[in-house]
């Protein structure tokens, strides 16, 4: 490694550590945002959410530190898209738009730095084995890959190039692992208890800062959850509530690991949907830290809220006309 090469990495390892401090938990949802339901064959599914993620927690290790001068937010616009091929096959689509904005107040002045445009995508495939687990259950497995659609140079006001978690791409593909699984019990045919893995293996910006080069940590996140259905003033109400473990790896710049980045943070989900039609679902939910430990000191989520309808279009079925 030469001098100056030298001399730029300790310079940004300097300035994350000074001014980042969000690289693990902000960012626009993408992997809490697929695992669409297999429907049956010809089906199609839209669902637009609005996702809206609070970062005003510091913590060192799994301290809360009282200091409140950091805000980090994130709107994102979601759309998922999935279609089934045939009753076992389907495909998913993640397209996404997104605001960020960081803002570090210190001695009366406010500094801050925000990036808006559209966002990575991912596209899904996943096979679906019905009965595997016993009767009324589903097992499904998934493979897709993280599409960086999203710009990762916009800059700041003074022109400066924002660091990678504030961007709204990545420059990288991911490989993207999904088994998702539900079983339901004669008990109660409205109970249905579910589970969700999900595994990022994350890509390599090769033009970080157009000389250096910038990895994400590598993700793990599971789901464990139980939901069922009533029926209130003649509309069908799914309520539900969901754990969440999120596990990330250190990110690395130039091949180094970068310090204050990485963690594991443990979530509480409820989330409550109401049928306004058979095939419009119109949902709301929250995602609440109970538990973080992070490497170095990092802004953790504060409180998530994510809302929105999904549009199931069934098969058209042909009709027979018989004179």
């Amino acid at each position: 490694m030469n001098f100056k090469r030298y001399i730029f990495i300790s310079f940004i390892f300097c300035f994350s550590k000074i001014h980042t401090q969000t690289c693990c938990s902000g960012g626009i949802p993408l992997s809490n945002s697929i695992g669409l339901e297999t429907s049956e064959q010809g089906a199609l599914q839209i669902g637009l959410n609005y996702d809206y993620n609070n970062l005003n927690t510091l913590n060192s290790g799994s301290e809360t530190l009282n200091d409140n001068a950091r805000l980090r937010i994130t709107h994102s616009a979601l759309l998922n898209l999935g279609y089934s091929i045939t009753n076992q096959l389907s495909i998913e689509g993640l397209l996404t738009w997104v605001n960020q904005r960081r803002k570090i107040t210190q001695f009366g002045n406010e500094n801050l730095d925000q990036s808006s445009g559209i966002g990575d995508a991912i596209l899904l495939a996943k096979y679906n084995f019905n009965n595997t687990l016993g009767k009324e259950s589903d097992l499904a497995i998934g493979i897709g890959t993280k599409i960086p659609l999203g710009s990762s140079t916009e800059t700041n006001t003074q022109g400066i190039t924002l660091n990678a978690d504030l961007q709204p791409g990545s420059n990288a593909w991911d490989i993207i692992y999904l088994i998702q699984a539900s079983k339901r019990f004669g008990f109660r045919p409205s109970l249905t208890f579910s589970s969700r893995v999900i595994y990022r293996d994350t890509g390599t910006n090769p033009s970080y800062f157009d000389n250096s080069t910038y990895k994400f940590g590598n993700e793990f996140q599971a789901y464990l959850g139980a939901s069922d259905q009533f029926v209130f003033f003649k509309t069908l109400i799914n309520p539900s509530l969901t754990l969440k473990y999120r596990d990330a790896n250190i990110d690395e710049i130039g091949g180094f690991d970068l310090n204050n980045t990485g963690g594991n943070w443990l979530f509480i989900i409820p989330n409550v949907s109401f049928n306004l039609t058979p095939n419009i679902v119109f949902s709301a939910k929250a995602e609440l830290p109970i538990y973080s430990y992070v490497d170095g000191t990092q802004l953790t989520p504060t409180y998530r809220i994510t809302s929105g309808v999904l549009i199931k279009i069934p098969k058209k079925q042909n009709s027979i006309n018989i004179n």
